[in-house]
């Protein structure tokens, strides 16, 4: 074949060269031109009969024509090693060490086997990496242990990286194929191969895994789970225990992954192939059967397996041969619960999983079934034999038929049908294959219902295949098994061939390098040998057909047939039955015996036709109805195992003579077709490589037998692709790289602008074989050696250098040291010489001193003797006189004694009786000063009583009232008199009520005064009798006392010797005691400190995770809302669309309403039942169906609740009717004193606002002028406030009881006249009509019904008519209004100049004349009109009713107006006494009294922004949905759209309407929801609302009027707070969709710091010539994407500073800042140190280097932006230890201890996964022993930490949201224009 690779050749090979011999004579060719590389210490590979490659070093040079070479061996043994003679080939060169330990074995430097091998052990055992590149192919190595390398970490670690950039790993492979799915939208296929428990099944797991948590599924159905479920399923059914494998895959399988356009999961199929039917009833020593039989004995004791009469494993035939039923460490009664549980979620019902059993229990039977010898012709089964007896009942078939088949079989001619029994041997291989026949389609049946449950429920748009294949074998004895695999293998080798050679051709012609057509060896004569006409299999099928063909004459044919014609097949030596096939890989011998009979694959069709007639088994026909009808040559079963089955797919009708025909095709036949169909699939996609390794054949963990590893590699194709690599330019730099590692072979000159030109001239100069070496577009490409050629010039070069280094510095420190030495001698020398004449010097005062001594000494000797003799004198006469004088002054001091004590004694007792004398005399006093006082204060109340009393406090009150009352009794003569005569008596009843009730309760309360003051009488009567029994006994007591006092003097004078010796032994304990009580209390304050500091660590630690679990809550809400919304438009799409066509749908609508629309909540309840019974078969998540039953329960609720509401409507509209119907019986009666009873408490309400009113303004003046003149403590002005704040506040109270007596009249008059007032709430006329017993008080209700349907028809009636007019008088009265407001100013000014008195009677006197001519106005206004009068009134008395809701608010107020006017009297007063000894008593005089003016603003705005409800909509779509944030944020002030809103809320909380603000607060928070759904991704967009949120949310805070967000308030700011409503709900509500938005802002900025961080923080060179580039293999030259441009350090740097701008110009808070900072560096160092621990060539100690200079940048960003405070910094100290870890020495158990303390940040599994990827980058660096990790790791391992490998990089911290309030004016805030907001006002 002619396939178009890469180099130039002259000769072509013969075709009968193998591909090895031919690819190692052009690898010798290249080996040849590197005769200089074998000098002295080169090290070279040797070929070793154990382990197979042992390395050795050169002795001395090899020199052209030399036969022998001087080795010496790594163990120190010398050795002579002869070339051969013939081709004088030399040993492969070693590779350097730096290469060793590559991720890409291509990467090597020469590429041969020993190396490939090397290098995979060194991973392996030494590093612990299973995974490795060999080009395309990815080689896995069964590490036989568990491995925390594949959890979702590593998924989303591995996830959207290009292959080349992480470590080897199955999920790099898988996500390649992903990618170029999604890029190319062309179909992939992962191709996993191996020997039997190499892990080829685990691997194809483990990418579909990966598959099913990247793409997710498409819809509710959970695919993906149910893709992986089917893993359970079909390893019970199809994998086996093998002496290589615990679980090995006895089938192929192709495993077709389907994806949508959005390349989601929507579906699978699944093929199978070649199922070893075998193992079903023959199994060898120490194997097992399939694992679901031992699974069905395991559980035989469970109720619903009682009726399969299953027992122990070794009672059945098919399960005991192996001898081994059990596998340690695995619980088969366990897995088969999770095979159950597997069939369950993909839709296998129980009774069909039962009838699986079932059969699979008869199988078991079926082999225990035993026959008899008649004759060696015949056989018979014993009668009632009950294993066949129980298969029989389990099938549901007649005992006696399947006996006789079983024994007997039909042979039909072309004229008769005969009958003949069989042998014994044939009956029990019938039975066997009737049992392989039936397990085989019932796998089948599994497959297609597993296919069915896995089918995709929409088209498939591309998918992603995964082959589970076995790899080649060859065993002492192969049969048609073996030779099966062996073509399958063959046919993929070929193909793995052909698509080696498109890469390499596509390499070289992208980067235009010349190549060659030349012939290349191709194993297409091999499979022609197997395939092609008069092939093996085309012969086996003709002897089939052969009446009286038999294996021997089939192996003649073979050998007349080919041998000696085809070069790859030859005849065994000694035998005539076998024939040997020259594969790829090895040759195999195959044993002929069998070969015919499996190729038929016998089945009897009487004993298929007795199961068929199962009648009572339905499941049993169903398994042989694809035999009837068979799709194609895949579908039928061979004998040993079973092709391909594509049971997803129907066929079409068979003819009737179709079946019969098709069902005798041959094995051999069928499965060829089977795989011409598996390469068509294969072709037509991208193929991906995965070679699994068998280490060793005991499965020990980490053990490597290299004999094992070579054979599967050359098996698998891993060679093949070294080979082709080695034959052309293997070795790929691209010219930057080429630079950075070679720049030290370049002089300062060569150095040119131009990269690709320098790298030419250079290697123009090292190498002068142009043949060595092409230059391509972008890479240069090297021969294999050239990199070690290179590299050993670059090591010379370095180690020169080194070398000179060395000299200099050696040089250096011997100078230095001289220098310092001789210093050092000339110093020793001075102060030697110095300590001498000192020493002299010393001795010579010492001399002198002495004598000295000696004088002074004799002296000192005579004095103390005199003074001694003198001292003695004295002190004798000294204590003579002493004693004399002491009992001189006893005698005196005792006599004084005795004195004082009498004295004493007696005033004492003549106290004692004075005091109690003189207590009793005061308790009486005061008992009977309490009496008179009582009766004083009871004539005092009683006179306060009375008339004359309350009109004396009260004259100008009176005048007032009696004004008021004569104006009344005017205004009440107009009308008629039975209306005058019926309101007397009411008001004569009322007040005599009253009166007689006052009256009696002051008699009972007079009573009870007088009974209690008896009884206190009574009560000091008997205190006194017992103080006089007291005073006796006082009397007898002093006696006794007066004795006792004798004796116990005598007693004290004794013990106060006693005590003084025990006091000082107590003191001294009681100082012991203290010592040590405060040494405790020491400890003591010490622990409880710690534990303080220990707890309070832990509550923080706490809150945080709790603060963390419920954002991520939170987080999980609104993602399941945001998905349950999307699946409800979907559904209301399907709902919408009952016919064909289309119907387009509104882009606009948004579902993302809030929880708190109604009707959202009723639209969601009704759009879930229309889910649930379109989707009745899929299965709905936990919280959609809560959310629809809490959703169903509140529309119940809603339901009742409106039905409750329509029954009582419809109940009153009755009531409202029958009262109407009497009504008009009744005559109308008067309603006009309640319309004036109306008005005077409106008028009084207005007084009382005014009044209010006035106190504000005065506290205004007082708070707010900044004139020292009027603010100044003690001046006039300041004075005449104060005094008018008093006057005030006493005005108020006096107007609050008017308001009061008042209003308690009003309620009684209402009460009287309740059935008239039916202007108020009608259930207050209902209620009442209900309690009356009275028929004329029913009647009296009923007129008042009438009279009030009449007003009401008239009101509206006028109101019609004269609505013009009344707008004329609205505008007029807001004139006078105006004047009225002047004239009131110009009042208030005047009275604040007159006293107190003056002052309340001129304001009296002003709101008489006001009301008097409002009254007059009013009536004179409608005097000609009295309807309008009337209405007037009503509407007069409606004010009225709400103005009664008010009066409590206003209690409050002025409660709260009362303790605001203390605390400033109490801050005035303070003022007062500080202020006023700095005002001189000149200045106090000199400025006269002037009065206080109130100056009038033009304009006084609220902070209120006031909108019509019809502008709601508009208001969001302006200010929220169609805002854009960079003009706001650059223009505007920061915030404005939240202070908008919330003067919005203001003015709705001012007008007390609770829709409106409830409906303003849902569409916000509904608006803001829908701005981030659709520009979420947008940084700026999320930053601004995220800004605006947090201060809508302090806004609500800051004026909520809660004491704890005043503190920083401004008094005018206070006075914005809210007013009527409480809003903390709504609060948490904006919490929560802050951390939405935050979490929102988190996601942003990780998907655009993403792409930057490993390249800027870890491949981005930032210190220039730090880091060596090492050779890099074919993966990083094939990443899934090209290169769009290399990020930077500073690029990050940018990126972070475009961030911090955008979140400071939209005016976010400064705490919330530092978050978003502490965020963003987490992400930075979490991806970061992830990437470097998935990537061994980044670990390095130039690596570290560079990383801790990237941190150092971005701490001095952070102290730049004053964040180093944030914690930002701490969050980077895992990056920082292990960029330490990379530079430390790793050698000593000092250095292992060193490392312990400093990676405290560091997991212990993070810091061995860093030490096992430390790779040297030059030769100077030294490997990480394996010993040193080792003493880590044992030194680590009580440290108690996650295992955890990778860091989370979506972990998100818990966000806070501290309160800070605003210090703007609300008042001040101006709209601008470009808002678009001209309908709102400011007020």
């Amino acid at each position: 074949m002619e396939i178009k690779p890469i180099l130039p050749e002259k000769e072509t090979p013969a075709a009968s060269e193998s591909a090895e011999n031919l690819c190692y004579k052009r690898y010798r060719m290249e080996i040849d031109g590197l005769d200089c590389m074998y000098v002295k210490y080169a090290r070279v590979w040797i070929p070793d009969p154990e382990e197979v490659w042992k390395s050795a070093e050169l002795l001395k040079d090899y020199k052209p024509g030399d036969k022998v070479l001087q080795l010496r061996l790594e163990e120190g043994k010398d050795l002579e090693y002869c070339l051969d003679p013939k081709t004088k080939e030399l040993p492969p060169l070693r590779n350097p060490d730096i290469l060793v330990g590559e991720n890409d074995l291509t990467a090597l430097s020469y590429l041969h086997e020993p190396a490939v091998l090397h290098n995979l052990k060194v991973r392996f055992i030494d590093s612990k990496l299973i995974y490795t590149y060999c080009g395309i192919v990815l080689v896995a190595i069964n590490p036989y242990e568990q491995l925390p390398i594949y959890g979702e970490d590593i998924i989303n670690a591995y996830s959207g990286q290009n292959m080349g950039d992480m470590d080897p790993h199955i999920f790099a492979v898988a996500e390649e194929a992903y990618k170029q799915m999604a890029r190319d939208e062309r179909n992939q296929s992962i191709i996993v191969s191996g020997e039997s428990g190499a892990g080829k099944t685990v691997s194809a797991k483990y990418a579909m895994r990966y598959f099913a948590t990247v793409s997710g599924s498409a819809s509710e159905a959970n695919v993906e789970e149910k893709v992986l479920a089917s893993n359970p399923i079909m390893e019970s059914i199809g994998n086996a225990k093998t002496t290589r494998n615990d679980n090995s895959s006895r089938f192929g399988k192709y495993i077709e992954i389907g994806f949508d356009k959005r390349y989601r999961i929507i579906g699978a199929n699944m093929r199978t192939y070649l199922l070893e039917k075998s193992r079903v009833v023959f199994q060898a020593e120490e194997e097992r059967n399939y694992h679901i039989f031992y699974q069905l004995c395991a559980s035989a004791a469970l109720p619903e397996f009682k009726t399969l009469r299953l027992g122990n494993a070794n009672y059945f035939h098919y399960t005991k041969q192996g001898g081994s039923p059990v596998i340690d460490g695995v619980d088969d009664a366990k897995e088969m619960v999770n095979t159950r549980q597997a069939c369950t979620l993909l839709g296998i019902s129980d009774s069909y999983q039962m009838g699986i059993f079932r059969i699979l229990a008869g199988i078991l039977h079926l082999g225990n079934v035993e026959f008899a010898s008649r004759d060696s012709d015949s056989c018979t089964i014993p009668p009632k034999h009950e294993p066949l007896t129980i298969f029989c009942d389990l099938m549901g078939v007649e005992y006696e038929e399947m006996a006789h088949w079983l024994c007997h079989r039909k042979l039909a001619t072309a004229t008769e049908t005969y009958i003949k029994p069989i042998s014994k041997l044939h009956a029990i291989n019938a039975r066997d294959a009737l049992a392989k026949h039936i397990y085989a389609n019932l796998f089948n049946w599994i497959v297609d219902h597993v296919n069915k449950a896995l089918h995709a429920t929409v088209k498939q748009h591309s998918f992603i295949g995964v082959l589970d294949i076995y790899g080649f074998e060859t065993f002492e004895i192969n049969s048609f098994e073996q030779f099966c695999i062996n073509y399958a293998n063959e046919k993929l080798q070929q193909q793995f061939n052909m698509h080696v050679f498109k890469l390499e051709q596509e390499e070289y012609m992208k980067e235009q390098i010349p190549w060659t057509l030349i012939d290349f060896y191709d194993n297409q004569p091999c499979i022609n040998l197997i395939e092609a006409k008069m092939g093996i299999l085309d012969l086996l099928d003709e002897e089939c057909k052969m009446p009286k063909g038999s294996d021997d004459t089939w192996a003649q044919k073979l050998y007349n047939t080919h041998l000696n014609k085809c070069a790859l097949f030859e005849k065994p030596r000694l035998s005539n039955k076998a024939f040997i096939i020259k594969h790829f890989a090895d040759k195999v011998e195959y044993q002929c015996e069998g070969f015919l009979e499996k190729n038929k694959d016998t089945v009897y069709e009487e004993q298929i036709k007795v199961l068929k007639s199962s009648k009572k088994f339905k499941l049993l026909p169903e398994l042989f109805q694809d035999e009837e009808k068979v799709l194609s040559p895949t579908s039928a079963t061979p004998s040993g195992r079973m092709p391909l089955s594509r049971t997803a797919v129907k066929p079409a009708k068979a003819r009737p003579g179709q079946a019969s025909k098709e069902h005798k095709k041959t094995v051999g036949h069928q499965f060829r077709n089977s795989l011409h169909l598996l390469m068509e699939t294969l072709n037509a996609t991208t193929p991906h490589y995965v070679r699994c390794i068998k280490p060793n054949d005991f499965k020990f963990p980490f053990t490597f037998d290299e004999k094992r590893a070579v054979q599967q590699l050359r098996a698998c194709g891993v060679l093949e692709t070294i080979r082709i690599s080695a034959a052309g330019f293997p070795s790929r730099w691209t010219y930057q790289e080429f630079f950075s590692r070679y720049r030290v072979l370049m002089k300062q000159r060569d150095v040119l602008s131009d990269r690709k030109q320098t790298c030419k001239n250079v290697l123009e100069k090292l190498i002068l074989d142009k043949d060595k070496y092409q230059f391509g577009k972008t890479k240069i490409f090297f021969r294999a050696g050239q990199v070690a050629y290179l590299e050993k010039i670059r090591a010379d070069k370095l180690r020169a250098a080194c070398i000179r280094i060395q000299k200099t510095i050696r040089g250096w420190l011997m100078r230095k040291k001289y220098v310092r030495m001789r210093k050092a001698a000339i110093t020793i020398q001075r102060y030697v010489r110095g300590y001498q004449a000192r020493c002299y010097a010393k001795f010579l005062r010492r001399t002198r001193a002495a004598i000295t001594i000696q004088k002074f000494q004799r002296m000192y000797v005579i004095r103390k003797r005199y003074q001694c003799m003198r001292a003695s004198t004295i002190a004798l006469q000294a204590l003579l006189r002493g004693y004399m004088a002491r009992n001189k002054y006893q005698m005196m001091l005792r006599e004084h004694k005795s004195i004082v004590i009498q004295k004493h004694v007696r005033g004492w007792l003549a106290r004692v009786h004075y005091r109690r004398t003189l207590k009793a005399i005061v308790y009486l006093q005061c008992c009977y000063r309490r009496m008179m006082a009582k009766r004083e204060l009871k004539k005092l109340k009683i006179e306060a009583r009375s008339v004359e009393r309350y009109k004396k406090l009260h004259i100008g009150l009176e005048n007032k009232i009696m004004q008021l009352q004569r104006k009344i009794d005017e205004q009440n003569k107009e009308y008629k008199s039975l209306l005058e005569k019926l309101s007397s008596l009411e008001i004569t009843y009322s007040t005599e009520t009253e009166k007689l009730r006052g009256d009696v309760e002051r008699l009972r309360a007079s009573e009870e005064e007088a009974k209690n003051a008896t009884n206190r009488v009574l009560s000091l009567q008997e205190e006194i009798a017992k103080l006089r029994k007291e005073l006796h006994q006082t009397q007898s007591e002093k006696k006794t006392i007066e004795e006792w006092a004798d004796k116990y003097k005598h007693e004290t004078e004794q013990l106060v010797s006693e005590l003084k010796e025990q006091n000082t032994l107590l003191k001294t304990e009681k100082d012991e005691l203290n010592r040590r009580i405060h040494d405790q209390a020491r400890e003591i304050t010490e622990t409880m400190e710690k534990k303080l500091v220990e707890e309070t660590k832990q509550l923080e630690l706490d809150l945080n995770d709790e603060r963390l679990r419920y954002q991520n809550l939170l987080n999980e809400f609104s993602r399941l809302e945001e998905r349950y919304d999307d699946l409800k438009d979907e559904m209301n799409l399907m709902v919408n669309i009952p016919k064909p066509g289309h119907k387009r749908t509104d882009s606009t609508h948004s579902s993302n309403e809030s929880e708190y629309t109604f009707s959202s909540e009723i639209t969601e309840a009704e759009d879930l039942p229309v889910r649930m019974e379109q989707e009745p078969s899929e299965k709905k998540a936990p919280l959609d169906m809560s959310l629809f039953l809490k959703l169903q329960k509140r529309v119940t609720e809603l339901e009742q609740e409106k039905q409750s509401l329509q029954d009582e409507l419809d109940r009153k509209e009755e009531q409202a009717l029958r009262a109407k119907a009497k009504e008009e019986e009744r005559p109308p009666i008067r309603g006009a004193e309640l319309e004036y009873e109306s008005l005077k408490r409106q008028e009084l309400e207005s007084e009382n606002k005014k009044l209010k009113n006035e106190l504000n303004e005065l506290q205004k003046a007082l708070t707010e002028t900044r004139s020292p003149e009027v603010t100044a403590p003690g001046a006039p002005a300041y004075r005449v406030l104060l005094d008018q704040l008093t006057s005030v506040s006493e005005e108020l109270e006096v107007r609050k009881e008017e308001v009061l007596i008042l209003r308690s009249q009003l309620v009684s008059q209402k009460e009287a006249i309740q059935p008239k007032n039916t202007m108020t709430d009608a259930t207050i006329l209902l209620e009442d009509v209900q309690k009356m017993k009275d028929k004329g008080e029913i009647a009296q209700a009923y007129i008042g019904l009438k009279e009030t349907n009449r007003l009401l028809e008239s009101q509206l009636q006028s109101q019609k008519k004269s609505h013009e007019n009344e707008l004329e008088s609205l505008r007029g009265e807001i004139q006078s209004l105006k004047e009225e407001n002047n004239r009131q100013q110009q009042l208030l000014a005047q009275n604040l100049q007159l006293p107190p008195e003056a002052r309340i009677e001129a304001s009296l006197q002003h709101e008489i004349t006001r009301l008097t001519n409002e009254n007059l106005f009013y009536e004179e206004l409608y005097a000609d009109d009295p309807k309008k009068y009337q209405s007037y009134r009503i509407s007069l008395y409606k004010r009225m009713i709400d103005l009664m809701e008010q009066l409590e608010k206003q209690d409050k107020t002025v409660r709260k107006l009362k303790k605001q006017l203390k605390v400033f009297a109490k801050k005035i007063g303070e003022l007062e006494v500080g202020q006023m000894e700095n005002i001189s008593p000149g200045q106090i005089i000199d400025e006269p009294i002037r009065p206080v003016n109130i100056p009038r603003k033009e304009k006084d705005f609220q902070g209120m922004l006031e909108y019509k409800k019809e502008d709601e909509q508009k208001l969001v779509k302006n200010l929220i949905l169609e805002l854009k944030p960079r003009g706001v944020a650059v223009n505007l002030i920061p915030g404005l759209p939240a202070y908008i809103l919330f003067m919005c809320v203001r003015h709705a909380d001012y007008l007390n309407d609770d829709q409106k603000v409830r409906s303003l607060l849902t569409s916000t928070i509904n608006g803001i929801k829908k701005v981030l759904k659709k520009r979420g991704d947008d940084f700026e967009t999320v930053s601004f609302w995220l800004s605006n949120t947090c201060r809508f949310l302090h806004c609500l805070k800051q004026y909520s009027g809660e004491e704890g967000f005043m503190k920083h308030n401004t008094p005018r700011q206070n006075e914005h707070c809210l007013t009527n409503f409480d809003l903390a709900e709504y609060r948490q509500v904006l919490s929560d969709l802050a951390i939405q938005i935050y979490q929102q802002l988190v996601r942003v900025l990780e998907n655009i710091l993403q792409p930057m961080i490993v390249s800027g923080m870890l491949e981005h060179e930032t210190i220039q010539g730090v880091s060596g580039v090492k050779p890099t293999g074919l993966r990083k030259r094939t990443s899934s994407i090209a290169d769009e441009g290399t990020y930077t350090l500073d690029s990050i740097i940018r990126q972070l500073n475009s961030f911090h701008s955008v979140m400071c110009q939209h005016g976010m808070d400064p705490e919330l800042i530092k978050q978003v900072v502490k965020q963003m560096f987490y992400i930075i160092g979490a991806v970061t140190l992830n990437n470097l621990l998935l990537r061994k060539d980044m670990c390095s100690w130039s690596k570290g280097m560079q990383i801790r200079y990237n941190v150092s940048q971005l701490e001095e960003w952070l102290r730049d932006k004053n964040l180093m405070n944030s914690g930002a910094k701490e969050t980077l100290e895992p990056l920082i230890q292990a960029a330490q870890l990379l530079q430390v020495k790793k050698k000593t158990d000092e250095d292992a201890e060193a490392i312990c303390s400093m990676c405290n940040a560091l997991t212990t599994a993070q810091i061995v996964k860093v030490l096992n990827l430390y790779t040297p980058v030059n030769e100077f660096e030294e490997r990480v022993l394996v010993s040193f990790i080792r003493t880590i790791q044992m030194r680590l391992r009580d440290r108690k930490d996650s295992p955890q490998l990778l860091m989370d990089a979506k972990h998100i911290f818990p966000v806070t949201f501290p309160f800070n309030p605003s210090s703007l004016a609300l008042e001040t805030i101006q709209i601008p224009a470009s808002l678009g907001l001209g309908f709102i006002s400011r007020v």
